[in-house]
């Protein structure tokens, strides 16, 4: 098997993400025998993921400290199966290891796909939302902004899901169970991190929630990665009380920057009924213009994304 090749600067998120992925594991659970001695280290050392994975101690050491390329594929699974990596979890191990070459300038302007907004504009009964690069809110229908928040009365900047469920108060009162939705903001824009290394409007959000939000500060170091696809949420809305709504995360063919997001509830269920009665508050006027905007962490801005 080919060595990787040392580099200067190294991968400083492939080494964190490896490091993190070891801390996880005892050598009990990855059926080793105990040592002797204290350990100076959570979960495996080095040498033990190395005799797991079947490569040298030094060729770990390389690539967990960020400075293997080019490593093939055969090396790259055994080290997932050393640490038990999930599929996702995998998935991002490729991505660091063999990362892309791309350039350090601002990406253009995303907006919604024409076809993607006029899907949004038919959908009147449920939720609907669909979010970009960074989780972006590039457009989301009178139900998701009475849900959420009146993301269009928002300066660009501003209008962002992990800025949301972070910097805005009421997103606290909004989720029942918190803590579990932020930690998959944070899962999710390392998946992204991992995939947009030199986006610098990430390294400003990051920045940004990093020194308004000491969870987010330290969820962001465990290096968790989490991939939208379906599953359901509790929420404590204001005006209707609770729900439980199933999301659906599609992403159309062709771009996967954008995802289209949907809301449901089960049928004859209270949630329905709590989102029927939320449609019908979303045609009164003025009522997609919540309080909530007015307490966010961050100052206002008029500078876009």
């Amino acid at each position: 098997m080919s060595e990787p090749s040392s580099g200067t600067g190294g991968n400083a998120e492939l080494r964190e993400f490896l490091r993190s992925r070891r801390a996880r594991i005892t050598p009990e659970e990855a059926g080793l025998s105990p040592q002797p001695g204290s350990r100076r280290v959570p979960g495996l050392r080095r040498e033990e993921v190395a005799q797991l994975a079947g490569v040298s101690v030094d060729y770990y050491v390389r690539l967990e400290r960020g400075r293997g390329t080019n490593v093939s594929e055969s090396v790259l699974d055994a080290i997932a199966r050393a640490l038990r990596l999930n599929a996702i979890e995998r998935g991002h191990l490729f991505t660091l290891a063999r990362p892309t070459r791309t350039q350090h300038r601002p990406m253009p302007q995303q907006r919604v796909r024409p076809g993607l907004q006029r899907v949004l504009d038919t959908l009147t009964e449920i939720p609907a939302l669909v979010l970009g690069r960074r989780l972006d809110v590039l457009a989301a229908n009178p139900l998701a902004r009475a849900l959420y928040t009146d993301f269009d009365a928002l300066p660009a900047r501003e209008r962002n899901m992990a800025r949301f469920v972070f910097l805005d108060e009421a997103a606290h009162e909004l989720y029942t169970e918190w803590e579990s939705a932020a930690r998959g903001i944070v899962a999710t824009l390392h998946l992204y991190a991992g995939q947009h290394p030199h986006d610098p409007q990430l390294a400003e959000l990051i920045g940004e929630l990093s020194v308004c939000d000491k969870d987010f500060r330290r969820w962001w170091a465990d290096h968790d990665v989490f991939h939208r696809t379906h599953g359901a949420k509790r929420y404590h809305h204001p005006v209707v009380g609770d729900l439980t709504l199933c999301y659906e995360a599609l992403a159309p063919a062709g771009d996967p920057d954008q995802t289209l997001g949907l809301h449901t509830a089960d049928p004859g269920s209270p949630s329905e009924e709590a989102l029927r009665l939320l449609a019908n508050w979303t045609s009164e006027p003025n009522q997609l213009h919540p309080e909530s905007a007015t307490h966010r962490k961050f100052p206002p801005s008029t500078s876009s994304t």
